[in-house]
């Protein structure tokens, strides 16, 4: 279990360093996002990248965030997500199958991913995956926007204050430095008058 929890933070890490870094305005970067979840949830593997990609030119937002979107999906998550969806998707459509039956159906789908192994179990659990696919869909894709948008608007915001700051000391340590430059010629300069006056006073001595 353990292991698990560290494959999934370390692929959540890999998801926020993705979307805070990508190229662009927080709203493109989170439309591609939210076209990319909803692309995940509502189409199964293999046709995913075919539909997000395109989609992501005509719609004009984040191609990075079109295809990590569809990541939702993936060999961490679809054995929650796929029997979840299949069950919701039956009750939309008045079905009466159980999580467990739905989920022990659809063990070999998720453990080959051959889809043609989802039709040969009966177009009344293929209707209820597309119907519970496109439910998660429309309730997680404006979440995954506005999720998306808000942590790209913070990430960015605190990386101008970390620059900001660090301007602030670079210029602190200029003026210190220049400062100190300054007071050593003021002091230098000080000293060669005194030397000057020295060595008058001494040719007057000398004269005399």
């Amino acid at each position: 279990m353990g292991s698990f929890w560290k494959k999934c933070k370390k692929w959540m890490g890999k998801l926020y360093r993705k979307a805070v870094m990508d190229k662009g305005t927080p709203e493109y970067i989170a439309k591609g996002w939210s076209l990319g979840v909803f692309i995940g949830l509502l189409i199964p593997f293999g046709f995913q990248l075919m539909l997000s990609i395109p989609l992501s030119f005509l719609l004009k937002c984040s191609k990075i965030g079109a295809t990590a979107g569809t990541f939702v999906t993936n060999h961490l998550t679809i054995f929650l997500i796929y029997p979840l969806q299949c069950y919701l998707g039956n009750k939309i459509i008045g079905g009466k199958l159980t999580f467990s039956y739905l989920e022990d159906q659809l063990g070999e789908v998720i453990l080959r991913q051959e889809y043609k192994i989802l039709l040969e179990l009966g177009w009344e659990i293929v209707i209820s995956f597309f119907a519970g696919g496109l439910l998660l869909a429309v309730i997680c894709a404006p979440i995954s926007y506005f999720l998306v948008k808000n942590l790209v608007i913070r990430y960015r915001a605190l990386r101008e204050r970390r620059r900001a700051a660090k301007a602030a000391k670079a210029a602190a340590k200029a003026a210190k430095a220049a400062k100190a430059a300054e007071a050593a010629e003021a002091e230098k300069a000080a000293k060669a008058e005194a030397a000057e006056s020295a060595a008058a006073t001494k040719a007057e001595e000398a004269a005399k």
